[in-house]
């Protein structure tokens, strides 16, 4: 049995009334409802805004808010829509006042802010202490509200009026999207590029049989104000067809080397609606609760000059990527969003795909465009009616002067003129309102050339009203004005790469450390280090490793078998031994190595100023380090002695000017070899060096002559096969202006001497040669141009002593090619 209430009033104020509880609480509840669903909640499909979005920027236009003139307080605006217009509280307005103008909400802001409006992880500032006024693109939502172009309805208590909808140059709705929760149905729509959106209204226009495969051929997706990239497109292509579907954003990120050895995540753009601080509280949620590892850190440096930038270090031996995929799973690094194109059609709340939101959009703008044309040509009418009444007064203006001065009272003067000269009595009223100064002659041409206008315009409104066609495009040329005007590039990549996993699933997550696997790590001769991965057959059969195809940068001066996370050793121009593991060093497959994907060595061990990496060295090895120096010196050292645990160390005592010109392992039976500046090359064996501690100074290797130097150094082991390269130019020469010439001789031609004596003539200088630029000892030799392209190099066979051939280019690195 339905509740009922009994209401008690006095006897003298009428009768008791007996009401149903139910029925007046459903009564009630729809009313609300009602009010939610139409005058809150829902945008209207026509221009896209909800009530008060219409109201602000209708009273924003009212008070002459322009972009070309000055801010004024936000209070005083929201002040102004709460009395006239908007019969609810001042929190709401001033609460979308601000997101109308919040660069990160919409895709085309409506409202140009002075002050602090908030950020994606903090609130605005009172209304007190900001300051607003109409952004461009809101002058063309509500230009021509004054030529009758909308309906014009009451406020809440009748004293004002305001428009039913916007005249809306652009597709709002689109554009900028929309989200609301009324009773019973909500709407989320995504923002989208106003160049794409008004490309798709414009075919549309010309096609309104067109399909969505070939509206979306112009919208391809949602274009969201702070970027990002979606992945997959199978739920936007759902939603276009539907208007409901669930799309998944992703964060801009790119693996960057943040110091020596240290590589980061770099997070530029985030998920729409996705705030930097939200993101690192869940990576440390995350990393607290030891669902994630590998995160060493992570910093904002967001400003306002760059922008968002979010860098996160990643732990040595991480893998990045690996750590970028929990990343997705675990924080919001990776959001959905879900579109459900719920708006007012003709005043009832309906779901649309994207032909019905742009056809919707594009009849309410033809209509605008109709009304406006239908007003425009009246006022015309009305002033070539008044035009012409002006010319029939001056063409007789003596009489008219007469019958006015004849006249008792201004009736009969209006009466006398409509029956004397046949005008109208509107004309008749314009001729006695008319002032003195309009009766010259000049006036008379004035209004002539006035007349002829009026006539071209109303012809031309004529025309525009009586052809369907010529009004589409006029509706397509101001799409196309207002794209223009206002369009920007796409900001969000989309990328088609098919259904994307649940967050929720369960599937096997990528190991995020990377293996300890063999490895060779690699030494090029332009100074980049790459590591190659090994299978265990392919180090068990001699580690070969060859490139697929030639490139840039393919000359090895050292390769050194390890393990990702084995123990290397690179010896500097300084002196000094830097370790270092390769596990973050770039890889690639071990059947594919290219030094050119590799990183530089001095930037990826941190050095500073002009040391560079000599070679690189295993720290397991039997065999004593070999060090030569610009200056002739000579050294061995033993692996032992280079202080395990330490992250560098010197391991030869340099002289003022001195540097280290080459290095390499070197066991007893293995050949020293130094070649000079001026062509003179000395072999001995290594056992003449005893290897010495870390804090000496070495011997000397060879005996130079006054002003010479070594070129190059090198510990060649027990090979058959090894030749000398040697690249002779002019100290006077401007570098790159002669190539110089170059000459390739058996290593067996050159008689090996005692350490500390002069060596052999190993190049013969011809007329504008002075100096040898490069030398080279090893097997396989590989030249390399200007920017690492490779070069050719002479013929092997050439006499020890011989002059060299002309080189065809300049070469700046000699090395091993890769095996």
């Amino acid at each position: 049995m339905a509740a009922s209430r009994t209401e008690s009033i006095p006897a003298d104020h009428g009768r008791v009334e007996d009401v149903d509880v139910s029925a007046e609480m459903e009564e009630s509840f729809l009313e609300y409802a009602y009010s939610v669903i139409y005058s809150r909640a829902l945008p209207d499909a026509r221009d896209g805004l909800k009530p008060v979005q219409r109201r602000i920027l209708y009273q924003m236009a009212d008070m002459g808010l322009r972009p070309d003139r000055g801010h004024v307080k936000s209070a005083r605006v929201v002040g102004e829509v709460m009395g006239k217009l908007h019969p609810h509280g001042d929190t709401a307005i001033y609460d979308t006042l601000v997101r109308l103008a919040q660069d990160f909400a919409l895709r085309l802001p409506l409202v140009d802010g002075h002050g602090n409006f908030g950020s994606l992880d903090d609130g605005p500032a009172a209304a007190r202490y900001t300051e607003a006024r109409l952004a461009p693109a809101a002058i063309a939502l509500t230009e021509n509200l004054d030529e009758d172009v909308v309906d014009f309805i009451p406020n809440y208590d009748g004293q004002f009026v305001q428009p039913d909808v916007l005249p809306a140059a652009f597709p709002n709705l689109l554009v900028n999207g929309a989200t609301g929760i009324a009773v019973g149905m909500a709407t989320n729509m995504a923002p989208h590029n106003l160049v794409e959106v008004v490309a798709a209204a414009t075919h549309l226009l010309a096609h309104p049989d067109a399909t969505l495969p070939e509206l979306m051929e112009f919208v391809p997706g949602p274009d969201l104000p702070g970027g990002g990239v979606i992945v997959g497109l199978d739920g936007i292509k759902e939603a276009y067809a539907s208007g409901r579907g669930t799309f998944r954003t992703r964060g801009k990120v790119a693996v960057e080397s943040l110091g020596p050895r240290r590589t980061g995540l770099v997070i530029t753009e985030l998920p729409y609606m996705v705030g930097p601080e939200r993101v690192i509280e869940k990576i440390k949620d995350a990393v607290n609760a030891k669902r994630l590892t590998g995160i060493a850190d992570v910093v904002d440096l967001t400003d306002r000059n760059h922008g968002l930038r979010l860098v996160i270090g990643i732990k040595t031996g991480f893998d990045p990527d690996a750590v970028l995929e929990q990343l997705y799973r675990l924080t919001p690094l990776e959001d959905s969003f879900g579109i459900n194109n719920v708006a007012l059609v003709n005043g009832q709340p309906q779901t649309l795909g994207l032909k019905e939101m742009l056809r919707v959009y594009l009849d309410h703008r033809i209509q605008v465009v109709t009304r406006r044309s239908r007003h425009r040509l009246a006022r015309r009418q009305e002033r070539l009616h008044l035009v012409e009444g002006l010319l029939i007064a001056i063409l007789d203006i003596d009489e008219v002067i007469q019958v006015i001065r004849g006249s008792d009272d201004g009736e009969q003067a209006r009466t006398r003129l409509i029956d004397v000269f046949e005008l109208t009595q509107l004309q008749a009223e314009y001729i006695l309102e008319l002032r003195l100064r309009r009766l010259t002659k000049f006036s008379r041409i004035e209004l002539e050339n006035e007349r002829g206008t009026l006539l071209t315009e109303i012809a031309q409104l004529e025309e525009l009203l009586g052809s369907d066609t010529r009004l589409r495009a006029q509706v397509a040329r101001e799409l196309d004005a207002a794209a223009d005007a206002y369009g920007t590039p796409r900001r969000t990549l989309l990328l088609n790469g098919g259904p994307v996993p649940s967050r929720a699933r369960a599937a096997a997550p990528r190991e995020l450390e990377i293996a300890d696997s063999p490895c060779r790590v690699f030494l090029s001769a332009t100074g980049r280090m790459v590591r190659a991965e090994l299978g265990e057959s392919t180090l068990g059969g001699g580690g070969v490793v060859a490139p697929t195809r030639r490139s840039a940068h393919d000359a090895i001066r050292a390769a050194v078998d390890s393990t990702t996370r084995g123990s290397l050793g690179a010896v500097t121009s300084a002196g000094r031994l830097v370790r270092f593991t390769p596990v973050d060093l770039p890889s690639v497959p071990g059947n594919s190595v290219q030094a050119a994907a590799g990183t530089k060595a001095d930037q990826y061990l941190g050095l500073s100023g002009s040391e560079q990496v000599v070679t690189i060295v295993s720290l397991d090895g039997p065999d004593p380090l070999a060090l030569g120096t610009l200056q002739g010196i000579v050294k061995r050292v033993s692996t032992a002695e280079l202080a395990p645990g330490k992250p560098s160390v010197e391991i030869i005592a340099l002289k003022p000017d001195d540097r280290v010109v080459g290095a390499g392992p070197a066991s007893d039976d293995a050949e020293l070899v130094f070649v000079t500046s001026d062509a003179q090359l000395l072999r001995f064996r290594a056992d003449a060096v005893r290897p010495q501690g870390r804090s000496a100074g070495g011997m000397t290797g060879i005996r130079l002559t006054p002003g010479e130097g070594a070129v190059s150094f090198h510990a060649i082991p027990m090979a058959a096969g090894a030749v000398v390269v040697t690249v002779a130019g002019s100290t006077s020469a401007l570098a790159g202006a002669d190539a110089g010439s170059g000459k390739v001789s058996a290593f067996d031609e050159f008689p090996a001497k005692g350490r500390a004596t002069g060596g052999v003539r190993a190049h013969r200088f011809v007329k504008g040669e002075d100096t040898l630029t490069l030398a080279w000892v090893g097997t396989a030799p590989r030249a390399l141009g200007v920017d690492g392209a490779p070069q050719h190099l002479p013929d092997a066979g050439a006499k020890r002593d011989a002059s060299g051939t002309p080189l065809d280019a300049t070469l700046t690195a000699i090395g091993a090619a890769i095996s």
